[in-house]
């Protein structure tokens, strides 16, 4: 997913979940920030290097792609963007090391899902957003995985995007290119992704990297034949996901705010969301590259309030002004703290389930302070 969705969307679904317009921007500036806090920033500001989120693509570039190097990969990218869906997914006739890369694939409404807000319960409001930017992109980046493979991410010619048309779907074959300068072409189904390379374990493998920004963008919906999958078709149905993700953001924050008593898998609230469901499903269809000015007037149109355009260093000052024991207790300080929880909590759970492929979670993950 992209800002449009992380931030704006974030927004509307906290203030509908009953948080009040600070309360939400809060929420929805933590959940962007998912997709800011790289090492490059956290020693720009003299943070906790575990406290990652994302990785820049210059630090993916001179990434390491041995086995330690595939853990910290793999750490940051499956606890944050590519939750994985079913830890004991089972497959027959394949090796230990296929299923562990196969039990990574995301998906929505699995445990982990269910943990990671039930993670955020009781917790400051940074590690509600984070929860709901991990919590979306299980439904965006589903069928992917956080850990470079070629055979479990990987895609072929098969690739066809779907226009509704009638009672049906008009295909049009999609043409990938590797011009990471030149944006997407909507029009004539024409989307960048990583280049192809038969090693198994680059980083062009990983996420979906190999499928563009296809799963990122609300309106699209497309057919291809994943070598995961025996090569049967999928079809992904992107307004229908993020319509999904968009509901069950709103249940899963009013669980963490006590108005729900459990969080259920594959339950959502469209009662907040009906008297806007129409204008939420325009949004969410419109081709278009990014959909922040429509989530943004919507959200403003809401609460009534001005929604700030959102600044990656709007916290950075008082985080770095202030000293040793007050950081915990400022903005990025209290998400810091819920981003080294929340990949703890990931990382054990895929050791728990005997996969090695996000090494072990250290003690020193659920520490308050360091680097």
């Amino acid at each position: 997913m992209q800002m449009d969705f992380h931030y704006y969307a974030t927004y509307c679904a906290a203030f509908l979940a009953g948080y009040s317009h600070e309360e939400s921007l809060d929420i929805a500036y933590s959940a962007q920030f998912v997709d800011e806090c790289s090492r490059t920033l956290l020693a720009k500001i003299k943070g906790p290097l575990r406290a990652a989120t994302t990785q820049l693509q210059l630090e993916m570039m001179d990434a390491r792609t041995d086995p330690v190097g595939r853990q910290d990969i793999t750490r940051i990218w499956s606890s944050f963007h590519f939750l994985p869906r079913d830890l004991y997914a089972s497959k027959p006739h394949c090796s230990r090391l296929y299923l562990n890369k196969y039990r990574l694939i995301c998906g929505p409404n699995g445990d982990l899902a269910v943990k990671t807000v039930e993670l955020a319960k009781g917790r400051p409001l940074q590690s509600v957003g984070i929860a709901m930017h991990v919590l979306a992109d299980t439904w965006a980046h589903a069928n992917f995985a956080g850990t470079p493979s070629l055979v479990i991410n990987n895609t072929n010619h098969v690739f066809y995007e779907l226009f509704p048309e009638e009672d049906g779907f008009r295909e049009k074959l999609i043409t990938f290119r590797h011009t990471t300068s030149t944006p997407d072409d909507l029009e004539n189904s024409i989307y960048t992704n990583s280049l192809y390379q038969r090693n198994e374990n680059t980083i062009m493998n990983l996420g979906h990297g190999r499928a563009g920004h296809l799963p990122d963008y609300s309106f699209v919906r497309y057919r291809y034949l994943p070598a995961w999958g025996d090569y049967g078709e999928i079809i992904k149905d992107n307004p229908s996901d993020y319509m999904k993700a968009f509901t069950q953001m709103i249940r899963a924050m009013k669980y963490i705010r006590g108005e729900e008593k459990v969080f259920e898998k594959d339950v959502y609230d469209t009662e907040a969301s009906g008297p806007w469901r129409d204008r939420i499903r325009e949004t969410i269809e419109k081709r278009q590259l990014s959909a922040c000015d429509d989530w943004r007037a919507l959200g403003e149109e809401l609460s009534g309030h001005t929604i700030d355009v959102f600044s990656t260093d709007r916290y950075f000052e008082e985080y770095m002004q202030s000293s040793k024991d007050e950081k915990d207790e400022t903005f990025l300080g209290r998400f810091i703290l819920g981003a080294i929880a929340h990949k703890g909590m990931v990382i054990s759970e895929i050791q728990r389930s005997k996969n090695m492929l996000a090494g072990v979670a250290r003690a020193g993950f659920f520490k308050r302070s360091g680097a």
